[in-house]
């Protein structure tokens, strides 16, 4: 049994500034993380991360008021107004944090951090490295955790690299701990620790058009879900207006930020005929804009009714290099087209996950000493629709939130290192739920449900939602929970065995996948990201409340708790 002061699942943004927190506080810390940290999905993001820093010249009146006001009427006034709150409060100081740690945030002409519009801000606030944000924001960080893990003199930081978690260990509503698969030899461990933090990313691959890493299968929601920890608001999955076509490889916001057209197959600039879309065109909110583009394939007014066109040629090959470097080069090897001559065929792709594991403001959950950031976690400052630019920033604010109230809590607590017996019986139970998986012999193989489970969602919990699209979807979730009692691994052996761990986590999926259905049929009303044709309006009287989804063997049970109100009435959300 390994023990640690506090371990921290995942090595994405979230994950890494928590852990620095920590260990900032003297405390010893341990990051498990399915891949290397840099491999993590955080690198993925491209455009950018907000703060009101004011530096763009239209955005000399920014304020961090603003800023929360826009994430509140971007949420369709179901985020936490004192989450949004502190979080816009925070935010310049942790790019500030950031920029003096190293990370070469593209400049002004008269050298300060660079700030382009994103959809649904008011003022030109997200700050940007070209296109390649979440690869400059991550190697930063562990830069800065190399240097402390380095420095430690008694292992105070360790970083165990490809560690599966699959089981946490809650002992009277006191986190205890976890236990890990080591996936280079196929042994299971328990890891003993007085405080955890999942950071463990979104489930964006519960779908098929995804721009999500492969490693985003949501088994870091299923893990503390199944230990009793409800998640939160999981019906809100957000749609990317931009993916490229065919394989939905991300077109960052920023596209459109610098000024990019979105057209149809009649040449025009369709978002002009949408009232939703009319004034903010391009830099409409998320939602709005991957509505408005479906429409258009619904109709018959897309390309060969499957895509439209991003058209960047109008910007000019200089300021295509400088800003959207990494677009040009994925469209070059992707596509076998230069965007600087050609426009990008785009469709909207499954883009993030705004629901998680339900987490107050300093990232706490129900169980003590169990804690949460990041896109697993639910603060909520996103609500029912995240605004680009406020993920990342998310990842640093509230990992740095969780990881000092995580310390705090730590150095408050009399029973440091309990919980022995606990984690040796979760270990024995894990040892025999894996000889089970490994010797059954049914006849279903794994990954023939995931890719019916993947293309069901897709096609039946998608942009547009009806009462009957989301009961299919029910049905045929309850039917691959139970074709999976029976499910076969082709390969038994164990180094490396990525059959035994995607076969594992083929469980999670299929029960946070059950949690975004169920919480999209009893959600009768459309607000951001959930689009209910048979329920098209907003309903305040009824919905303005989180959805818990609680475990239970049958499916998930469902509860609702209030949305904390407080600086900004709910009104009509109109742009």
């Amino acid at each position: 049994m390994q023990y640690h002061d506090v371990v921290v699942v995942g090595g994405g943004l979230a994950g890494l500034r928590a852990a620095l927190e920590v260990n900032m506080h003297n405390l010893r810390v341990a990051i498990l993380s399915k891949v290397y940290p840099i491999r993590s999905h955080s690198v993925a993001a491209q455009g950018g991360i907000n703060a009101p820093l004011g530096n763009h010249p239209r955005g000399a009146h920014d304020s961090w008021e603003r800023h929360a006001f826009d994430t509140v009427k971007g949420s369709d006034y179901l985020a936490d107004q004192d989450a949004a709150v502190r979080m816009a409060k925070d935010a310049a100081e942790r790019i500030i944090e950031m920029e003096h740690w190293g990370c070469p945030f593209s400049r002004t002409p008269n050298g300060k951090i660079a700030q382009r519009p994103f959809g649904g801000a008011g003022f030109p606030r997200t700050c940007f490295a070209a296109d390649k944000t979440g690869h400059m924001l991550i190697h930063t960080l562990f830069e800065q955790i190399v240097k402390y893990e380095q420095a430690a003199e008694r292992g105070e930081l360790k970083i165990y690299n490809e560690w599966l978690v699959t089981s946490l260990v809650i002992e009277g509503g006191v986190c205890r701990g976890v236990i890990a698969l080591e996936l280079a030899t196929g042994k299971l461990e328990a890891f003993k620790a007085d405080a955890v933090l999942f950071a463990t990313g979104g489930c964006g691959r519960l779908y098929t058009n995804s721009t999500n890493a492969m490693i985003n299968t949501g088994m870091g929601m299923a893990v503390p879900f199944w230990a009793g920890i409800p998640l939160k608001d999981m019906e809100f999955i957000q749609f990317h207006p931009t993916t490229l076509y065919g394989s939905n490889i991300l077109m960052t916001e920023g596209c459109r930020g610098e000024g990019g057209y979105l057209t149809n197959k009649r040449n025009e600039r369709f978002l002009a005929n949408y009232p939703d879309s009319r004034k903010g065109m391009e830099v409409a909110p998320r939602d709005i804009v991957s509505r408005n583009i479906t429409t258009e394939i619904l109709e018959g007014r897309a390309f060969e009714n499957a895509y439209v066109n991003l058209d960047l040629r109008h910007l000019g090959e200089e300021r295509i290099a400088a800003r959207l470097p990494a677009i040009r080069e994925i469209c070059r090897k992707f596509l076998g087209i230069d965007p600087v001559h050609e426009p990008i065929p785009v469709q909207p792709g499954q883009h993030y996950t705004m629901g998680g594991i339900d987490v107050n403001s300093d990232g706490a959950s129900p169980a003590k000493g169990f804690y949460a950031a990041g896109e697993a976690s639910c603060v909520s400052v996103h609500g029912a629709n995240r605004l680009g630019g406020n993920s990342l920033l998310e990842t640093i604010v509230f990992g740095k939130i969780a990881g000092e109230h995580m310390s705090n809590y730590v150095f408050g607590k009399t029973d440091l290192g309990a919980g022995d017996k606990t984690l040796e019986d979760a270990l024995a139970q894990e040892e025999k739920k894996l000889k089970a998986l490994m010797n059954s012999d049914g006849g279903e193989n794994p990954s023939n449900l995931k890719e019916e489970m993947q293309r069901m969602m897709t096609d039946k919990v998608g942009i547009f939602r009806t009462k009957e699209s989301l009961s299919d979807a029910q049905r045929k979730i309850r039917e691959l929970r139970d074709r999976y009692k029976k499910v076969r691994l082709r390969y038994t052996g164990g180094p490396y065995n990525y059959d035994l761990a995607s076969t594992i986590e083929l469980k999670g999926s299929i029960d946070v996948a059950e949690t975004v259905i169920v919480g999209a049929l009893a959600r009768e009303e459309s607000r951001g990201s959930q689009f209910r044709r048979d329920f098209p309006a907003r309903n305040d009287e009824k919905f303005l409340q989180h959805t818990l989804a609680y475990f239970t063997p049958e499916g998930p049970r469902l509860d609702y708790k209030d949305v904390t109100l407080g600086y900004w009435e709910p009104k009509e959300r109109k742009y």
